[in-house]
């Protein structure tokens, strides 16, 4: 690092790279500095697009980029393991996109990996950097409602998605539950902790990827979280956390809220505002920075005791559902 700069470098120029790389100029100190990519051209076009100084045809010449300090992982999750890994043992900071990896094994792996090397390692999930989330956890902590007895949330897209998307493809990790559920799930582990129980139900596609996923998880004080994921309806993508006290509400996109509504008895609901620029990506970066700049090698906002806590989750409920991916030929 450069005084108060971060060189930023991206691994894998795809869709969401590019709606991260549109923010990263929102966040003070970022530097645009290279993008790597398996294919040179596609590396330059996103370079030229965004504003990147420098363009490497392969992850391992981004990696080994000596005027890069922190690498945005954008892969498809089937491949965060190795490009994360490729990055890690260069000695970059590293912010992963979620889910980390496919499985509790790999991300164990990950993470013991960059506290070896004694390097930054953080899942980027967003919706924990949002200014609205955290606020809203400091309300839940601090008795806003009172004790937490419910939470509702469901992400679904649309779709249908054709057999060959990746949405589909088992050898990508595909189905709705990592790729969507992690959102719900996040949320619930941010409010309620771990579950003492989980239980899972989904419809399964021909390729036998989860399409339509139910999970409920019970909690030793008494809440209950109930969620839903799905790739073949466009669900409200909304959530709600209930207490004896009280009730907040978040909007549509919940994973990213500029708003939220408290709701007690006998008072007025209070709308809460956060407004902001961009798609919202650009709080994860910045944390990042905060704690790059601050010698830290994890995050508070996403711990790696979180990470693995929600993949060990992620796995129990696969099993439930019988979705393994495949991921060699």
């Amino acid at each position: 690092m450069t005084g108060q700069k971060v060189r930023w470098g991206i691994l894998g120029p795809g869709g969401i790279a590019g709606t991260f790389a549109a923010d990263l100029p929102l966040v003070a100190g970022a530097e645009l500095a290279a993008v790597g990519s398996r294919n040179l051209a596609s590396a330059e076009a996103f370079a030229e697009r965004f504003g990147f100084a420098r363009a490497h045809g392969s992850y391992a010449d981004l990696a080994a980029d000596d005027g890069v300090d922190a690498i945005y992982v954008a892969t498809p999750h089937a491949f965060h393991l190795d490009a994360a890994m490729l990055c890690v043992e260069a000695g970059k900071a590293v912010l992963v996109e979620k889910p980390i990896t496919v499985d509790l094994a790999s991300a164990t792996s990950l993470i013991e990996a960059a506290r070896a090397r004694g390097v930054f390692l953080m899942e980027a999930m967003w919706m924990r950097c949002n200014p609205a989330i955290r606020k809203i956890a400091e309300l839940v902590a601090g008795g806003a409602i009172g004790d937490v007895s419910a939470l509702h949330a469901d992400f679904g897209l649309q779709g249908p998605f054709e057999a060959t998307h990746r949405l589909r493809d088992p050898r990508l990790g595909g189905g709705a539950l990592l790729d969507l559920g992690v959102y719900p799930i996040h949320l619930a582990h941010l409010i309620l902790g771990s579950p003492a129980s989980a239980h899972a139900w989904a419809h399964l596609t021909p390729e036998r990827v989860d399409e339509n996923t139910g999970v409920l998880l019970g909690y030793q004080a008494g809440a209950v979280a109930a969620l839903t994921c799905s790739i073949n309806g466009a669900s409200r993508n909304a959530a709600s956390i209930t207490g004896t006290a009280g009730r907040i509400d978040l909007p549509v996109s919940f994973f990213a809220p500029r708003s939220f509504v408290l709701n007690r008895p006998d008072r007025a609901p209070e709308t809460w505002e956060f407004p902001f620029e961009g798609s919202g990506y650009q709080f994860e970066a910045a944390e990042v920075q905060r704690c790059l700049l601050a010698g830290e090698l994890e995050s508070p906002l996403v711990p790696q005791a979180t990470t693995l806590e929600v993949m060990a989750l992620l796995d129990a409920l696969r099993d439930q559902i019988g979705v393994a991916y495949q991921l060699t030929d």
